[in-house]
């Protein structure tokens, strides 16, 4: 367990929340800063589907933007902690599915109503079309309900291995934002992980997110010629799952003393790694070698450790680390 001193030596310790409507609280109003500000967070809670077949109550809705050709909208549940894993959140996870399914005119319906109602939520979806492919909000929504996938977003004080094993075992893509509040003489600070924090914290250089198409990944000798080369795959990685169907190709930094990218390849599917919830990429032929993209003076101590994405057009472009990121 964390615990947070400040630069008064004020020691912070975990809040405990009263139940999960308090918790939620606390998300909502921070949503902007939790979920990204390149997003609109729906504080909804209406029934969709029927009622003995799957129906369910979504905590909100985040409709995701940064993408401008493929925007997301997800479902968000928002639980604490010491609820059942397997038999509410698992189960609620899969209503979702369920009930999206039987519901998707209802859905977009629930959508528009607050976006018409809302003055700021209308402009920053106005502003997303003007500079996108869709010409209205009923084109972009059809899109977002009738034509993809049901992905969701789970907030939760403290994740667990059960948590990510439940989502290994189900076909929904799901991110967890893991959020938690620490308190000290009546005063509250808030620790969480960003949506997505993978793509953007190390964005490419004068990249456009909708250009994001490889996958950085370090490797060591071993695990590099035997996985990345020999198997012709590369595993155990974390992915936000708005990128699943973004990546097609994934690269490979050697670290020290190579300490460069050196070969890249193309992605034939990516799927779900036993019950890690994290992914397995199956490379379409061999990797191919490309000219050195390395590691220079100016990003010691910044070579890539956990997935870094860019575009495969820049990284065949790049010489050093410094061309793709800063």
């Amino acid at each position: 367990m964390y615990k947070i001193i400040n630069d008064k030596g004020s020691l912070f310790t975990e809040y405990q929340y009263a139940d999960e409507a308090e918790y939620e609280k606390m998300i909502v109003a921070n949503a902007e800063i939790i979920f990204g500000s390149q997003g609109i967070y729906f504080d909804i809670k209406k029934k969709i589907g029927k009622s003995k077949e799957g129906a369910a109550i979504p905590d909100g809705y985040y409709l995701d933007l940064k993408f401008h050709a493929d925007p997301v909208l997800y479902f968000v549940e928002v639980e604490l902690s010491d609820h059942d894993v397997y038999g509410h959140i698992g189960e609620q996870v899969l209503r979702f599915a369920i009930s999206s399914d039987m519901s998707r005119h209802k859905i977009k319906t629930i959508l528009l109503e607050d976006i018409n109602k809302d003055k700021d939520k209308l402009k920053k979806i106005s502003d997303f079309i003007a500079a996108s492919k869709y010409n209205n909000i009923n084109e972009l929504l059809d899109k977002l309900i009738f034509d993809n996938e049901v992905a969701v977003i789970i907030v939760i004080n403290e994740t667990s291995e059960q948590l990510t094993r439940v989502l290994s075992k189900i076909k929904i893509s799901a991110d967890i934002i893991e959020a938690q509040s620490y308190v000290s003489n009546g005063k509250l600070l808030h620790r969480f992980t960003p949506f997505q924090e993978d793509v953007l914290d190390f964005a490419p250089v004068s990249t456009d997110l909708d250009d994001l198409d490889t996958i950085v990944v370090a490797a060591k000798e071993d695990g590099f010629k035997e996985v990345f080369l020999g198997e012709k795959c590369w595993y155990q990685i974390r992915i936000s799952a708005a990128m699943l169907s973004k990546i097609k190709y994934i690269a490979a930094y050697q670290v020290a003393p190579v300490s460069a990218i050196t070969h890249v390849a193309e992605v034939e599917r990516i799927e779900k790694y036993r019950d890690t919830g994290k992914y397995i990429l199956y490379f379409k032929g061999g990797a191919k070698q490309i000219d050195k993209v390395s590691l220079s003076g100016n990003t010691k101590g910044k070579a890539p450790q956990a997935p870094r994405y860019t575009s495969y057009t820049k990284l065949l472009e790049a010489t050093t680390l410094d061309d793709l990121w800063k």
